[in-house]
């Protein structure tokens, strides 16, 4: 059937069963569609009154009897204890704070000859209506201008038509006012339709509008959500980029911001670019959807100046487990090289991020870059420093680290077989030595102790390999104190510019346990070769007189 030949309400047959038309568009879940018996009888639609009268007072009635209440496991009576006394209270209407009342064929306020929901239940501040047989506005509306005090409405998955044309908005008047959390996910509406609802809300600070197929969100006029709504749940939309929601930039009081399960994959889309949100915006939600590179994370403090918070779990990029060839070995690595990019981030997925934390995740980024730039020759290296936009803030904090650049020698030559040493001993110069890889430990010992005057058997030499190791918890860490905890936080080594790589190790290996620290292999005496002792032609030895 040819979609556009159909519109709204048409009631036509189709397989031999009659049916309305509700949608016309392409949905993308699975279970979009559902076919009712024609023999079934259609459940009759109840008011608000009736609703609430039958879940909290008709329940509690039916529930009195001993038979009923009888819960049982595997034959097994269970008793209740407080569960009378619950029901009691909530059967009390007029004192009744909250309702539930989702899925239950609602579709008006109040039958005539009904009490009103004023008269019923003139406390309720938090009501759920979502799933419910509305069509228009009109009954909410009614319904929630009886209730002075409602603050938390949520009406998900209603199929409201003629939004936009509505005129129960027009006469909204006070019904809204007090509102402050919004639920209107699931209703297949757009982000107009969705905006002209919440701006009838003029004390609203939570908007959740998630599961609305939305792709882009247009541009309009957000009158009083702009210095009131807080925070926004964009959740299981299809959204293909952070640009798709440039027109939020005009919300300066925004301060949460939820994407999760979309199809984000970069900052801007071919057509639009990304703007800068505001500052107040200090937490975003990213998680599970398909962010594929590095540079994604690395600008987003571009665009969003405010970020101290930020969800990124379950992405291309920082979930190893989802290829053999993810960007990072492993998630705990992908977890210090988000912290490292981001030198402002406080928190990240629900993980506080502590000044021992930063510094490690730092320095272990510093030896990352320094791998790459090992790959490549010198001139190459301002294309590889491009990709690591923080590398001169961090070489001003830690020092630039080394980089070791290994050149491709014939191995049929003598140099191929040589491996150069950098000696460095405290209170003496630094020396170089070019030993053979089949010299055993003894020769190299003796070679180096000739080279600084001393006796072999009063030296230890450690390859400092500059690699990075996890550090094993000590066995009573798990059960710190409060005071513990900031004796670790004070152990935490900013190095500046005079302070040597050296006594940064060495502090750092006596600091309390962090996340990484160097590795260090002693060369022991003994008949191995060198070659077995150290990887490629060039290292560095700290000699140690003893």
């Amino acid at each position: 059937m040819a979609v556009n030949t159909h519109y709204l309400g048409e009631r036509l047959s189709y397989d031999d069963a009659l049916c309305t038309v509700r949608y016309i568009g392409i949905s993308e879940s699975p279970t979009a569609a559902s076919f009712v018996r024609p023999t079934r009888p259609a459940d009759a639609p109840v008011s608000f009154v009736a609703a609430l009268k039958a879940k909290y007072v008709e329940e509690e009635s039916k529930m009195s009897g001993v038979s009923d209440s009888q819960i049982k496991f595997a034959g097994k009576v269970a008793e209740e204890v407080g569960f009378d006394k619950v029901r009691r209270q909530m059967a009390q209407l007029d004192e009744l704070k909250m309702a539930i009342l989702d899925g239950v064929h609602m579709a008006f306020a109040h039958r005539e000859g009904e009490q009103t929901v004023a008269q019923v239940s003139p406390k309720l501040s938090h009501i759920d209506i979502s799933r419910n047989l509305f069509e228009s506005l009109a009954p909410v509306v009614e319904i929630c201008k009886d209730l002075p005090g409602l603050k938390k409405l949520a009406i998900n998955g209603n199929r409201f038509q003629g939004v936009l044309d509505d005129a129960a908005l027009e006469s909204v008047g006070t019904a809204f006012a007090q509102v402050t959390e919004l639920g209107i996910g699931d209703n297949m509406l757009g982000w107009e339709a969705i905006c002209r609802i919440a701006i009838a809300c003029p004390s609203l600070t939570n908007l959740a509008a998630g599961a609305n197929y939305l792709s882009r969100l247009t541009v309009t006029d957000y009158r009083g959500l702009s210095t009131t709504l807080t925070t926004l749940n964009l959740e299981y939309n299809s959204f293909t980029a952070i640009s798709d929601l440039a027109s939020l930039a005009s919300l300066t009081s925004l301060r949460n911001l939820y994407l999760k399960g979309n199809n984000i994959r970069s900052l801007s889309s071919e057509e639009t670019r990304c703007p800068v949100f505001s500052k107040s915006l200090q937490y975003i939600d990213v998680s599970y959807n398909q962010v594929q590179g590095w540079d994604f994370i690395d600008r987003l403090t571009e665009h969003f100046p405010g970020l101290t918070a930020l969800r990124i779990s379950h992405n291309p990029v920082y979930d190893a487990r989802t290829a053999h060839n993810a960007p990072t070995a492993t998630a705990d690595e992908a977890h210090m090289l988000t912290i490292a990019r981001i030198g402002q981030l406080q928190t990240l997925n629900f993980s506080q991020v502590t000044t021992n934390d930063r510094s490690n995740a730092e320095m272990f980024y510093l030896s990352r870059i320094a791998k790459q730039l090992a790959t490549v020759p010198e001139a190459a290296a301002s294309a590889v420093l491009s990709a690591h936009p923080r590398y001169a803030e961090l070489c001003d904090l830690y020092g630039a680290p080394d980089v070791v650049r290994v050149q491709e020698v014939n191995p049929a030559f003598l140099e191929a077989r040589l491996v150069t040493l950098a000696l460095r001993c405290a209170g003496r110069d630094d020396k170089t030595a070019r030993i053979p890889q089949a010299s055993d430990m003894y020769a190299v010992k003796a070679r180096v102790a000739r080279l600084y005057g001393v006796s072999p058997l009063r030296l230890r030499l450690v390859w400092e390999t500059g690699e990075w190791d996890p550090v094993a918890k000590k066995p009573g860490d798990d059960g710190d104190t409060s005071d513990e905890e900031d004796e670790d936080e004070e152990a935490a080594i900013r190095v500046s510019e005079d302070v040597t790589e050296d006594t940064y190790g060495e502090k750092l290996a006596d600091a309390q346990p962090g996340r990484w620290v160097k590795r260090e292999v002693e060369l022991r005496d003994g008949p191995r070769q060198l070659g077995y002792w150290i990887d490629g032609l060039d290292a560095r030895i700290r000699v140690e007189p003893l």
